[in-house]
Protein backbone atom coordinates (compact mmCIF):
# COMPACT_ATOMS: atom_id res chain seq x y z
CA UNK A 1 0.00 0.00 0.00
CA UNK A 2 1.17 3.53 -0.79
CA UNK A 3 1.28 5.75 2.30
CA UNK A 4 0.81 9.51 1.89
CA UNK A 5 2.08 12.09 4.37
CA UNK A 6 0.24 15.41 3.91
CA UNK A 7 2.58 17.33 6.17
CA UNK A 8 0.99 20.77 5.77
CA UNK A 9 -2.57 19.45 5.75
CA UNK A 10 -4.88 18.31 2.96
CA UNK A 11 -8.54 19.11 2.28
CA UNK A 12 -11.02 16.39 3.14
CA UNK A 13 -11.96 16.06 -0.55
CA UNK A 14 -8.40 14.97 -1.35
CA UNK A 15 -8.10 12.63 1.64
CA UNK A 16 -11.35 10.84 0.78
CA UNK A 17 -10.42 10.39 -2.89
CA UNK A 18 -7.00 8.93 -1.99
CA UNK A 19 -8.51 6.59 0.61
CA UNK A 20 -11.14 5.43 -1.87
CA UNK A 21 -8.30 4.43 -4.24
CA UNK A 22 -6.53 2.44 -1.52
CA UNK A 23 -3.98 4.98 -0.25
CA UNK A 24 -3.36 5.48 3.45
CA UNK A 25 -3.24 9.20 4.34
CA UNK A 26 -1.41 10.63 7.36
CA UNK A 27 -2.03 14.29 8.21
CA UNK A 28 0.17 14.47 11.32
CA UNK A 29 2.28 17.66 11.25
CA UNK A 30 5.88 16.47 11.52
CA UNK A 31 8.59 19.01 12.44
CA UNK A 32 11.17 19.63 9.70
CA UNK A 33 14.06 18.11 11.71
CA UNK A 34 12.08 14.92 12.40
CA UNK A 35 10.76 14.50 8.86
CA UNK A 36 13.43 12.13 7.47
CA UNK A 37 13.05 9.74 10.41
CA UNK A 38 9.23 9.81 10.20
CA UNK A 39 9.19 9.19 6.43
CA UNK A 40 11.55 6.22 6.70
CA UNK A 41 9.99 4.70 9.84
CA UNK A 42 6.48 4.84 8.35
CA UNK A 43 7.45 3.81 4.79
CA UNK A 44 6.04 7.00 3.29
CA UNK A 45 6.04 6.96 -0.52
CA UNK A 46 4.19 10.25 -1.14
CA UNK A 47 5.02 13.56 0.58
CA UNK A 48 2.52 16.39 0.08
CA UNK A 49 3.43 19.89 1.29
CA UNK A 50 2.38 23.51 1.01
CA UNK A 51 4.79 26.35 1.79
CA UNK A 52 5.77 25.44 5.36
CA UNK A 53 7.71 22.20 4.71
CA UNK A 54 11.03 22.25 2.83
CA UNK A 55 12.02 19.32 0.61
CA UNK A 56 15.73 19.69 -0.07
CA UNK A 57 18.46 17.41 -1.45
CA UNK A 58 19.41 16.01 1.97
CA UNK A 59 15.84 14.86 2.61
CA UNK A 60 15.49 13.40 -0.89
CA UNK A 61 18.79 11.50 -0.47
CA UNK A 62 17.85 10.25 2.98
CA UNK A 63 14.40 8.96 1.93
CA UNK A 64 14.91 6.45 -0.93
CA UNK A 65 11.32 5.17 -0.63
CA UNK A 66 9.83 8.50 -1.70
CA UNK A 67 8.19 8.16 -5.12
CA UNK A 68 6.33 11.44 -5.33
CA UNK A 69 6.52 14.96 -3.88
CA UNK A 70 3.48 17.20 -4.30
CA UNK A 71 3.08 20.92 -3.63
CA UNK A 72 -0.40 22.24 -2.90
CA UNK A 73 -0.13 25.56 -4.76
CA UNK A 74 1.86 27.12 -7.56
CA UNK A 75 5.38 28.10 -6.48
CA UNK A 76 7.82 25.27 -5.79
CA UNK A 77 10.75 27.22 -4.36
CA UNK A 78 10.60 25.11 -1.16
CA UNK A 79 11.35 21.92 -3.17
CA UNK A 80 14.57 21.00 -5.00
CA UNK A 81 12.53 20.04 -8.05
CA UNK A 82 15.27 19.22 -10.58
CA UNK A 83 17.23 17.18 -8.06
CA UNK A 84 14.15 15.16 -7.08
CA UNK A 85 13.40 14.44 -10.74
CA UNK A 86 17.02 13.40 -11.33
CA UNK A 87 16.52 10.78 -8.62
CA UNK A 88 13.40 9.45 -10.35
CA UNK A 89 10.95 11.09 -7.96
CA UNK A 90 7.74 12.57 -9.44
CA UNK A 91 7.17 16.24 -8.54
CA UNK A 92 3.71 17.78 -8.97
CA UNK A 93 1.92 20.99 -8.07
CA UNK A 94 -1.55 22.53 -8.52
CA UNK A 95 -1.08 25.62 -10.68
CA UNK A 96 -4.74 26.27 -11.47
CA UNK A 97 -6.48 25.53 -8.19
CA UNK A 98 -5.78 28.78 -6.34
CA UNK A 99 -5.77 31.34 -9.19
CA UNK A 100 -9.22 32.79 -8.45
CA UNK A 101 -8.48 33.03 -4.72
CA UNK A 102 -5.27 35.01 -5.25
CA UNK A 103 -6.97 37.27 -7.81
CA UNK A 104 -9.77 38.09 -5.38
CA UNK A 105 -7.28 38.89 -2.61
CA UNK A 106 -5.48 41.28 -4.98
CA UNK A 107 -8.74 43.17 -5.38
CA UNK A 108 -9.43 43.10 -1.65
CA UNK A 109 -6.15 44.98 -1.24
CA UNK A 110 -6.95 47.22 -4.18
CA UNK A 111 -10.33 48.24 -2.77
CA UNK A 112 -8.71 48.71 0.63
CA UNK A 113 -6.14 51.11 -0.79
CA UNK A 114 -8.52 52.95 -3.09
CA UNK A 115 -10.90 53.71 -0.19
CA UNK A 116 -8.40 53.76 2.72
CA UNK A 117 -10.23 50.88 4.42
CA UNK A 118 -7.02 49.33 5.78
CA UNK A 119 -6.26 52.55 7.65
CA UNK A 120 -9.81 53.44 8.65
CA UNK A 121 -10.20 49.95 10.12
CA UNK A 122 -7.17 50.67 12.33
CA UNK A 123 -8.34 54.12 13.41
CA UNK A 124 -12.13 53.78 13.76
CA UNK A 125 -11.89 51.49 16.84
CA UNK A 126 -9.48 53.99 18.46
CA UNK A 127 -11.00 57.35 17.51
CA UNK A 128 -14.31 56.68 15.75
CA UNK A 129 -16.41 57.92 18.68
CA UNK A 130 -14.32 61.04 19.40
CA UNK A 131 -13.02 62.11 15.98
CA UNK A 132 -15.66 60.86 13.57
CA UNK A 133 -15.79 64.04 11.47
CA UNK A 134 -12.00 64.33 11.22
CA UNK A 135 -11.74 60.70 10.12
CA UNK A 136 -14.52 61.20 7.59
CA UNK A 137 -12.57 64.12 6.14
CA UNK A 138 -9.30 62.10 6.09
CA UNK A 139 -10.82 59.25 4.11
CA UNK A 140 -13.14 61.24 1.82
CA UNK A 141 -10.91 61.37 -1.27
CA UNK A 142 -11.05 57.74 -2.37
CA UNK A 143 -11.10 56.61 -5.98
CA UNK A 144 -13.22 54.20 -8.03
CA UNK A 145 -11.73 51.23 -9.86
CA UNK A 146 -14.12 51.34 -12.81
CA UNK A 147 -12.52 53.07 -15.79
CA UNK A 148 -9.02 52.87 -14.32
CA UNK A 149 -6.08 50.90 -15.80
CA UNK A 150 -4.69 47.79 -14.13
CA UNK A 151 -1.14 46.81 -15.08
CA UNK A 152 -0.35 43.11 -14.58
CA UNK A 153 3.28 41.99 -14.42
CA UNK A 154 3.44 38.29 -15.22
CA UNK A 155 0.53 36.86 -17.21
CA UNK A 156 0.36 33.22 -16.14
CA UNK A 157 -2.77 31.64 -14.71
CA UNK A 158 -3.01 33.99 -11.71
CA UNK A 159 -2.25 37.07 -13.81
CA UNK A 160 -5.01 36.06 -16.20
CA UNK A 161 -7.45 35.39 -13.33
CA UNK A 162 -6.66 38.89 -12.02
CA UNK A 163 -7.34 40.33 -15.49
CA UNK A 164 -10.76 38.64 -15.48
CA UNK A 165 -11.78 40.39 -12.27
CA UNK A 166 -10.48 43.73 -13.57
CA UNK A 167 -12.37 43.42 -16.86
CA UNK A 168 -15.56 42.44 -15.05
CA UNK A 169 -15.23 45.66 -13.00
CA UNK A 170 -14.93 47.77 -16.15
CA UNK A 171 -11.18 48.36 -15.89
CA UNK A 172 -8.71 48.55 -18.75
CA UNK A 173 -5.96 45.91 -18.57
CA UNK A 174 -2.33 46.13 -19.68
CA UNK A 175 0.10 43.26 -19.13
CA UNK A 176 3.81 42.54 -19.38
CA UNK A 177 5.09 38.97 -19.71
CA UNK A 178 8.24 37.29 -21.05
CA UNK A 179 6.39 34.30 -22.51
CA UNK A 180 3.00 35.58 -23.73
CA UNK A 181 2.61 37.97 -26.67
CA UNK A 182 -1.16 37.85 -27.06
CA UNK A 183 -3.93 36.58 -24.81
CA UNK A 184 -7.66 36.03 -25.12
CA UNK A 185 -9.34 36.42 -21.75
CA UNK A 186 -12.77 34.84 -21.46
CA UNK A 187 -15.33 36.04 -18.92
CA UNK A 188 -18.06 33.54 -18.07
CA UNK A 189 -21.20 34.68 -16.27
CA UNK A 190 -23.76 32.88 -14.08
CA UNK A 191 -26.38 32.72 -16.86
CA UNK A 192 -24.09 31.08 -19.42
CA UNK A 193 -23.13 34.27 -21.26
CA UNK A 194 -19.49 34.73 -22.26
CA UNK A 195 -17.45 37.74 -23.33
CA UNK A 196 -13.93 37.60 -24.80
CA UNK A 197 -11.22 40.26 -24.57
CA UNK A 198 -8.08 40.24 -26.70
CA UNK A 199 -5.00 41.62 -24.94
CA UNK A 200 -1.51 42.41 -26.25
CA UNK A 201 1.78 42.23 -24.35
CA UNK A 202 3.33 45.64 -23.53
CA UNK A 203 6.78 46.66 -22.32
CA UNK A 204 7.29 46.88 -18.56
CA UNK A 205 7.84 50.63 -18.85
CA UNK A 206 4.55 51.10 -20.74
CA UNK A 207 2.64 49.14 -18.10
CA UNK A 208 4.19 51.04 -15.18
CA UNK A 209 3.74 54.49 -16.74
CA UNK A 210 0.09 53.99 -17.69
CA UNK A 211 -1.30 51.90 -14.84
CA UNK A 212 -3.39 53.31 -12.00
CA UNK A 213 -2.85 50.02 -10.17
CA UNK A 214 -0.09 47.44 -10.65
CA UNK A 215 -0.34 43.80 -9.61
CA UNK A 216 2.73 41.51 -9.63
CA UNK A 217 2.37 37.83 -10.58
CA UNK A 218 5.81 36.37 -11.26
CA UNK A 219 7.58 33.33 -9.80
CA UNK A 220 10.38 33.59 -7.25
CA UNK A 221 13.65 34.82 -8.76
CA UNK A 222 17.03 36.32 -7.98
CA UNK A 223 16.80 40.08 -7.62
CA UNK A 224 13.94 42.55 -7.68
CA UNK A 225 11.46 42.78 -10.53
CA UNK A 226 10.22 46.10 -9.12
CA UNK A 227 12.92 48.29 -7.58
CA UNK A 228 13.59 52.01 -7.17
CA UNK A 229 13.86 52.62 -10.93
CA UNK A 230 10.57 50.86 -11.72
CA UNK A 231 8.66 52.54 -8.87
CA UNK A 232 9.86 55.92 -10.18
CA UNK A 233 8.17 55.17 -13.51
CA UNK A 234 4.74 54.79 -11.86
CA UNK A 235 2.17 57.56 -11.37
CA UNK A 236 2.36 59.17 -7.91
CA UNK A 237 -1.39 58.44 -7.60
CA UNK A 238 -0.94 54.72 -8.35
CA UNK A 239 -1.02 51.70 -6.05
CA UNK A 240 0.96 48.46 -6.23
CA UNK A 241 -0.03 44.99 -5.02
CA UNK A 242 2.28 42.02 -4.42
CA UNK A 243 0.56 38.70 -3.77
CA UNK A 244 3.15 36.56 -5.57
CA UNK A 245 6.50 36.15 -3.77
CA UNK A 246 8.48 38.15 -1.24
CA UNK A 247 11.76 39.52 -2.61
CA UNK A 248 10.28 40.53 -5.96
CA UNK A 249 9.40 44.04 -4.78
CA UNK A 250 12.12 46.16 -3.13
CA UNK A 251 10.49 47.05 0.20
CA UNK A 252 13.05 49.74 1.11
CA UNK A 253 12.38 51.53 -2.18
CA UNK A 254 8.63 51.00 -1.67
CA UNK A 255 8.59 52.68 1.76
CA UNK A 256 10.69 55.54 0.38
CA UNK A 257 8.26 56.06 -2.52
CA UNK A 258 5.25 56.01 -0.18
CA UNK A 259 6.89 58.39 2.31
CA UNK A 260 7.79 60.86 -0.47
CA UNK A 261 4.33 60.75 -2.08
CA UNK A 262 5.76 59.15 -5.23
CA UNK A 263 3.21 56.34 -4.80
CA UNK A 264 -0.26 56.35 -3.23
CA UNK A 265 -0.47 52.94 -1.56
CA UNK A 266 0.64 49.32 -1.55
CA UNK A 267 -1.01 46.00 -0.74
CA UNK A 268 1.21 43.15 0.42
CA UNK A 269 0.43 39.49 1.03
CA UNK A 270 4.10 38.42 0.86
CA UNK A 271 7.25 39.90 2.35
CA UNK A 272 11.02 39.97 1.87
CA UNK A 273 11.73 38.88 5.45
CA UNK A 274 8.76 36.51 5.83
CA UNK A 275 7.74 35.17 8.35
CA UNK A 276 8.97 38.28 10.22
CA UNK A 277 8.05 41.28 8.06
CA UNK A 278 9.87 44.53 8.76
CA UNK A 279 8.22 46.79 11.33
CA UNK A 280 8.35 49.74 8.87
CA UNK A 281 6.12 47.73 6.54
CA UNK A 282 3.76 46.52 9.27
CA UNK A 283 3.21 50.00 10.74
CA UNK A 284 2.95 51.95 7.48
CA UNK A 285 -0.39 53.78 7.11
CA UNK A 286 -0.31 53.46 3.30
CA UNK A 287 0.14 49.66 3.19
CA UNK A 288 -2.71 47.14 3.27
CA UNK A 289 -1.46 43.90 4.85
CA UNK A 290 -2.30 40.19 4.89
CA UNK A 291 -0.18 37.22 6.12
CA UNK A 292 0.45 35.23 2.89
CA UNK A 293 -3.14 33.99 2.53
CA UNK A 294 -3.55 34.33 -1.25
CA UNK A 295 -4.45 30.68 -1.83
CA UNK A 296 -6.07 30.19 1.56
CA UNK A 297 -9.77 30.03 0.82
CA UNK A 298 -12.01 27.07 1.58
CA UNK A 299 -12.79 26.65 -2.11
CA UNK A 300 -9.15 26.76 -3.22
CA UNK A 301 -8.08 24.24 -0.58
CA UNK A 302 -10.80 21.82 -1.72
CA UNK A 303 -9.67 22.22 -5.35
CA UNK A 304 -6.01 21.81 -4.36
CA UNK A 305 -6.82 18.64 -2.38
CA UNK A 306 -8.72 17.09 -5.29
CA UNK A 307 -6.14 18.10 -7.89
CA UNK A 308 -3.25 16.66 -5.82
CA UNK A 309 -5.16 13.44 -5.18
CA UNK A 310 -6.04 12.99 -8.86
CA UNK A 311 -2.41 13.47 -9.91
CA UNK A 312 -1.11 11.06 -7.22
CA UNK A 313 -3.60 8.40 -8.30
CA UNK A 314 -2.79 8.88 -11.99
CA UNK A 315 0.98 8.58 -11.43
CA UNK A 316 1.10 5.79 -8.87
CA UNK A 317 -1.82 3.52 -9.78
Amino acid sequence: MNIVLANDGLAQSGIELLQKEGFEVITTRVAQEQLVNFINTNSISVLLVRSATEVRKDLINACPRLQLIGRGGVGMDNIDVDYAKSKGVHVINTPEASSASVAELVFAHMFNGARFLHDSNRNMPLDGDSQFKQLKKSYASGTELRGKTLGIIGFGRIGEATARVALSLGMKVLFHDHHTEKATVKLSFYDGQEVQFKLQNSSLETVLKNADFVSIHVPSQNGYVIGKKELAQMKPTAGIINASRGGILDEVALVEALDNDKLAFAGLDVYESEPQPEIKILMHPKISLSPHIGASTQEAQQRIGLELAQQVIKLLK
